[in-house]
Parts: C-alpha cells; structure tokens; sequence
C-alpha cells in the first residue's frame, strides 16, 4: 500500500506540472494566434493565475454551493456526526464540516484546501440505502482522501482545468471578434500566419487535454483512499460492501455537475459504463476507475 501511496504521489506531482505547463502553452497560444505577442500572452496567464488563485481559496464553499450541500444538524444527523468524530479521533484528524446533499443517489465527497479546512458531504440515498459498516467505510475513504492531502490536488486540479478553459475561450472569442474587423478594414492580418494557426490548434485541444488530465488525477486518487480508509477502520469487508451497493444502484446523483463529478466517491454522472463504438474515447473523461475493478482489489487486501 505505502509503494501505492508513493507512486501516487509522484504521478499527481508530474500531473500538476504537467497541467502548468498547458496552461503557459495556452497563454503562449493566445498571443500567438491573436497577434499580441508576448504583452497578451503575461495577460493571460495573469488572468488564469487570478482566477485559479481564487478558486484556490473558495474550492470548499464554491463545491459545496454547486452540490447544494446544507450543514447537518447535529440532532437530526447523530450517527453520521458519531461516524465522523470517532474516525477522526482514531486517525489523528480535526474534525471537518458535516454536509447533507438531499438526493436518492447514494453518494458522498470530500472537498477543502488541507486537513484544517476541510468538508464532507453525503447524500440522504447513502444514509438511507448503507448500514453503520458501510457508512463507515464511505466516510472513512472521504477522510483518507482530506489526510492524503488529494483534495488540495483535486483543487489544483479545478482551478488549472478552469484557468485553461477561461484562457482558451477568450482567446477564440477574441479572435473571431477581431477577425470580423480585420476582414472589414481589408487587412488579413495575422491569420495566415502559421504559428497563429499553432496556436487556434493549441487552444481548441489544450481544453480536452486539461479534462484528461483531470480523470487521470482523480482515477489514482480513488484508488489510493480505498486502501487507506482500510487502513483506517480495519475492516475492509465494509467499504468492500458499500462499493458494491453503489455499483448495483444505477440513480444518477443529480446534485453532481462535470465541474464537481471528480469529487464524489463514485462517477456521479449518466452514461457510465458505455460499451459502444466510442466506449474507449469515453473511458478517457471518467473521474473515476471501474467499481468492479476497486472491489477487486480490496478483496485483495
């Protein structure tokens, strides 16, 4: 487990450097294609620094708006709040905010910038449809997830893939604005321009190429905080047994968008599971690896 942990580590750090990297190429991109050279190509990029810095610091209560997360009473919700703090105790955690997420799909998440400032929230389809065991095992992989530190990655993650798309649609906005005026005034301009054509090419994949990047982050993420939340309650016939549960329910968490799907325990989204002709293509966007294949190897443990 701990050489998982290790590799995960080291593949998440590549990744992260590697969504850096897309975002100074898509700057590089929008000035390249909109013929500011380098001036707009540091405007930019202080644009997606902004707005990723931002996003950085409000993650938890922007992810908790969007899953219209509401706190849980601590009367009305004892066992999950019970659940919680006794994990916490035993894992050395602070104790994070409790979230109810009203939705008949059984599903849960964490989220936050590190172990201080940190969320969970469960939807009312996981209280209802779990028993204490299973429960247990959900919110044992979301703390796994906040004492591993992957939600500070799952939020890089956001922020550099919104930063990329921000960036990308300016720059083509920009662009087609522009190219109305240029046309009129009779002036070609920069479009005949090959780097200029480089960098349309850059902008309009750089956006699918950060969305990659994203499922592949999140993927060995999953996994990892299965095995951990293992570590943590000791028995993981439990979390083995809620996975199950999740992969027999077929409800699609309506409370989930593609902004936030990473986030929830299992792939919260429709069309999951697709085998057609484009199965493959598919496969590449999913934030999460295959239920049967996480059961597997739990059993293993």
């Amino acid at each position: 487990m701990y050489e998982l942990i290790q590799s995960n580590k080291r593949r998440s750090v590549l990744l992260v450097v590697g969504f850096v990297v897309v975002v100074g190429l898509v700057g590089a991109a929008f000035g390249l294609a909109f013929g500011g050279g380098i001036p707009v190509t540091i405007v930019a990029l202080v644009i997606g620094g902004v707005v990723a810095f931002g996003s950085y610091w409000k993650s938890d209560a922007i992810a908790l708006a969007v899953s219209r997360a509401r706190p849980a009473d601590p009367q009305e919700y004892a066992r999950l709040h019970n659940l919680v703090e006794g994990l916490c105790i035993a894992s050395g955690l602070p104790k994070p905010g409790v979230y109810i997420v009203d939705d008949p799909a059984p599903n849960a998440f964490a989220t936050g910038r590190n172990p201080k400032h940190a969320s969970i929230a469960v939807t009312t389809g996981l209280l209802e449809k779990l028993n204490r065991v299973e429960l247990e095992g959900v919110v044992a992989h979301e703390l796994s997830h906040i004492r591993n530190y992957d939600i500070l990655i799952s939020t890089l993650a956001v922020t550099m893939v919104g930063a990329v798309a921000l960036i990308s649609d300016i720059a083509i906005r920009a662009m087609w604005w522009n190219g109305g005026r240029v046309r009129r005034s009779g002036d070609r301009g920069n479009h005949n321009n090959p780097l200029a054509l480089v960098g349309f090419a850059l902008l309009i994949l750089a956006p699918i190429i950060a969305k990659v990047m994203q499922a592949a982050i999140s993927r060995q993420r999953e996994t990892l905080a299965d095995v951990s939340a293992c570590q943590m309650t000791r028995y993981p016939p439990g979390l083995i047994s809620a996975l199950e549960k999740l992969q027999e329910d077929t409800t699609v968490t309506h409370s989930a968008s593609t902004a936030t799907a990473h986030l929830w325990i299992e792939q919260p989204m429709s069309g999951v599971g697709d085998r057609g002709r484009l199965g493959g293509t598919h496969r590449l966007f999913n934030t999460h690896p295959p239920l049967e294949e996480r059961i597997a190897l739990l059993r293993e443990l």
